[in-house]
């Protein structure tokens, strides 16, 4: 734990710097939010096991990992929760959104139970997948998988041949 703590007291500048070197210049608070969550997820993790033989290389890896989530997040038009409630302008917007929305919830309904869970859970409820695999007993990866798999599911229902939707 000492040993985190000063490497990144001495290091901070530089692993915003990196983080900044790999992400558009208009995201300076970005950078800090990706090194201070790569900080306190190594901090919750310090406890738990075996010590980081490379501990630079191990954040160096841990930061990369985290702008790759950060770019997909982008990407990301929003969280079904989102699209469902989102505000519209016009009446067509809000036709659309309606149809849109009946068109989520069908996507979600024809999903098997434990797909369908983890997406009401973590996209509606804005539940955590640490929380969800300690209540469920379920790991944390089965749990990740479980989502990956439903999302993919539901935007093939919205976007497939015939769909209302295209895919951008």
């Amino acid at each position: 734990m000492i040993r985190l703590n000063e490497f990144f007291r001495s290091e901070y500048h530089r692993l915003v710097r990196f983080v900044r070197s790999r992400i558009d210049e208009t995201a300076d608070r970005d950078a800090e939010d990706i090194v201070q969550d790569v900080m306190l997820n190594l901090f919750d993790k310090a406890d738990m096991g075996a010590p980081i033989e490379n501990l630079t290389a191990y954040i160096y890896q841990a930061l990369r990992n985290r702008i790759t989530d950060a770019y997909r997040r982008r990407r990301d038009p929003g969280t079904l929760a989102e699209l469902v409630r989102g505000a519209s302008e016009d009446a067509a917007d809000m036709l659309e959104r309606k149809r849109l929305r009946e068109d989520i919830y069908r996507a979600v309904d024809s999903l098997s139970e434990d797909q369908r869970a983890i997406v009401i859970a973590t996209e509606f409820e804005g539940r955590g997948f640490r929380e969800l695999s300690e209540e469920w007993g379920v790991p944390i990866g089965t749990l990740l998988a479980r989502k990956s798999r439903a999302l993919r599911r539901i935007r093939d229902n919205l976007t497939g041949p015939g769909r209302l939707y295209e895919e951008k």
